[in-house]
């Protein structure tokens, strides 16, 4: 499916910014009444709170870590899709894309993403997810709300983390529906980290300042990062790489945070992304992308990086 309305521009600030930072902020914002419309329509469909949630007993019965997220047809922005023209045609949105991915990109997947806060969270479900490093709530979540991804945090990571042996020739596109601010789970994004190409998850991560990490790639590569919070109003949008570090802390409001996540794939021709992947000093795909889990998809590893940030 292309949304695309212009031709590739290579010279794009989108694609110098992909190339040093791995990231483009959009200084314009989407529209922000469309985005709040949409945002009542979602809340309109359930309650954000502990009723989301199966009963510890309920879950042990008949535990299920894989096949929890959204997918065609349980995935609720499916049936807003005619209320997403303000992101999907708004003209800064679709020239930046268009940019970096060419006229006829693609869309891998779009979701909605909500960021769960403390107080909807059973109290034996927080004790049980305490410092995993990745804490999607799918699996704890009633089978008929299963058409949200919801997140407690989740530590530095890269969007290929979820596609195996595929380049990276996709983007993310992020849009809050709502003010976001440091309490609201906003991203934490780490600047120039696509660099070092894809790496495993857990990263190698290590405090170099209080705004910066030093990151390596466990090949003999290493930079430091400057780390940037992703803070604004509704409409806010930006993008990134898919080798680019990003993750978010658990919801310290007392409402949930709810946006919207797109990937975004390159088309048939070449166009900036192909300019950005030239500088990177790793791999574009790995074969691997992950070691905290086991065979049954449960955490094995209880680390959490973005919880020091």
């Amino acid at each position: 499916m292309s949304l695309a309305l212009k031709a590739s521009d290579p010279a794009h600030p989108a694609v110098e910014n992909l190339v040093h930072d791995g990231a483009h902020v959009f200084d314009q914002r989407v529209d922000p009444q469309a985005a709040a419309a949409l945002l009542a329509d979602i809340r309109a469909t359930r309650n954000f709170d502990h009723r989301l949630f199966l009963s510890e007993a309920e879950f042990d019965a008949d535990p299920q870590y894989t096949g929890v997220n959204p997918r065609p047809g349980r995935n609720l922005l499916e049936r807003f899709e005619d209320q997403l023209g303000f992101v999907e045609q708004a003209p800064h949105i679709v020239e930046a894309v268009s940019a970096l991915l060419g006229a006829d990109y693609e869309i891998l997947n779009k979701k909605i993403v909500c960021g769960v806060p403390q107080s909807s969270v059973p109290e034996w479900l927080r004790e049980r997810i305490l410092g995993n490093p990745v804490n999607n709530l799918g699996a704890y979540v009633r089978p008929e709300y299963r058409d949200i991804t919801y997140f407690y945090g989740i530590d530095f990571h890269q969007d290929l983390i979820d596609y195996k042996d595929r380049p990276a020739d996709f983007l993310t596109l992020y849009i809050y529906l709502h003010p976001v601010t440091r309490l609201d789970a906003p991203l934490f994004l780490l600047t120039g980290t696509h660099a070092l190409g894809g790496t495993l998850f857990p990263h190698d991560l290590s405090r170099a300042g209080p705004d910066a990490w030093t990151y390596r790639d466990r090949r003999g590569g290493e930079m430091t990062a400057r780390q940037l919070i992703l803070t604004g109003d509704a409409g806010y949008a930006a993008m990134w790489h898919a080798c680019t570090l990003h993750g978010t802390q658990p919801d310290a409001a007392d409402h949930e945070r709810i946006s919207l996540r797109y990937l975004l794939a390159q088309g048939s021709g070449r166009a900036g992304i192909d300019e950005v992947n030239a500088t990177l000093r790793g791999p574009l795909a790995l074969n691997e992308t992950r070691f905290d889990l086991a065979a049954d998809g449960r955490a094995v590893i209880k680390a959490n990086t973005v919880n020091k940030a």
